[in-house]
């Protein structure tokens, strides 16, 4: 009996012993990987006491769902983030980091998971400058002198057929004056449309009248058109008209930051600041006169700021150039590169997704 006891004792404290040195096996089937970020809404929105949220975190944890990894969260600035995965210190990074060949050369990236483009944000002007900017404006002159050249050669050429045989029209005595009608009715004619058919007199008139008819209607609309851009950015910055114009005023950017890089690359100087808030801030405060950014991120803060009362008189120009492409950054030769991408495309493909790109840019 008591060498049974002593079988079944050994037994079991060899089960015991099995299930020890198995434990710790399926604890570990779970990776642990770490995740910095940077502050970039509404991509990482960061807080001292919470967890970040934003479009590029809810990816992130999606992802690691999927994968079934653990993780912990470490805040960077976009220099030192891109340092560390590139050092290794770091397994991924999240955030809003365009691809660039340039850090290709340096790190890994995901597949692209949200596509933007560079873009100009100014401080607006007062009205003594709008109107300015506005009676100064080159395109608006030019416009203004075709209309009245245009008008000239209607009115002229009317005044050639009616002037002796319209009364109605012409009903001043001097030929200077009948002149001046003629212009009138030239400058009537091509911005407000066609005059009635009856009201001329000869066979002329009123054929021309029909052709004009067709013209003016095409005519109007392509003024109108150019005259609404020309009022639109004479309330913005008639000086700025794309990335060339930046050369002769102070110009913001972010450090290490592809809008940085464009404008070095154009030999273009500008100050650069630590974060997108400071550069934000010396764009409203005067210290530069415009800035480039992510076309997205300054949208989305300035748009933040005007709620809550801040950033009154900052607009983003309606000029986007220089695509920009975001994807995770991850370290080079990493064994998760390919299941990372293939759940990422899944979860692009997904209503949840949708519906995060839905939240944070519904709005814009």
């Amino acid at each position: 009996m008591q060498a049974v006891c002593h079988s079944v004792l050994s037994l079991w404290l060899f089960f015991c012993s099995l299930i020890a040195v198995t434990l710790p096996t399926f604890a570990s089937d779970k990776i642990s990987v770490s995740v910095g970020t940077y502050h970039c809404p509404p991509f990482v929105i960061e807080s001292e006491t919470e967890t970040p949220i934003g479009l590029s975190i809810f990816l992130w944890e999606q992802i690691a769902a999927e994968l079934n990894l653990n993780y912990e969260f470490s805040h960077h600035e976009l220099g030192e983030l891109l340092d560390n995965v590139s050092n290794n210190k770091l397994n991924i990074g999240v955030s809003c980091i365009s691809i660039t060949p340039e850090r290709e050369e340096i790190l890994d990236f995901s597949h692209s998971f949200y596509e933007t483009h560079l873009a100009i944000a100014v401080k607006q002007q007062g009205h003594l400058s709008t109107i300015k900017n506005i009676i100064t404006n080159r395109k608006l002159l030019l416009v203004l002198g075709f209309i009245c050249i245009v008008a000239s050669l209607v009115g002229g050429f009317y005044y050639l057929l009616e002037h002796k045989v319209n009364d109605k029209l012409y009903s001043m005595r001097s030929n200077k004056a009948q002149m001046i009608e003629g212009f009138i009715l030239g400058l009537l004619f091509i911005t407000k449309g066609p005059f009635n058919y009856f009201e001329f007199k000869t066979l002329t008139g009123r054929i021309l009248t029909v052709f004009l008819a067709i013209f003016t209607t095409f005519f109007i609309a392509s003024v109108t058109a150019i005259l609404a851009s020309t009022f639109t950015l004479g309330l913005l910055s008639s000086d700025i008209k794309g990335p060339n114009d930046l050369a002769n005023i102070a110009v913001g950017a972010k450090l290490k930051s592809t809008s940085s890089l464009f404008l070095t690359n154009h030999s273009i100087v500008h100050r650069t600041y630590q974060d997108i808030d400071k550069l934000l801030t010396a764009l409203d405060s005067g210290q530069v006169e415009a800035i480039v950014a992510d076309d997205a991120v300054l949208k989305y803060l300035i748009k933040k700021g005007k709620e809550k009362g801040d950033y009154q008189t900052l607009s983003v120009l309606p000029y986007q150039f220089e695509k920009q492409n975001y994807g995770l950054i991850i370290e080079n030769n990493s064994p998760h590169r390919e299941k990372l991408n293939r759940a990422l495309l899944r979860i692009r493909k997904s209503p949840g997704w949708r519906h995060a790109l839905s939240e944070y840019f519904a709005e814009h």
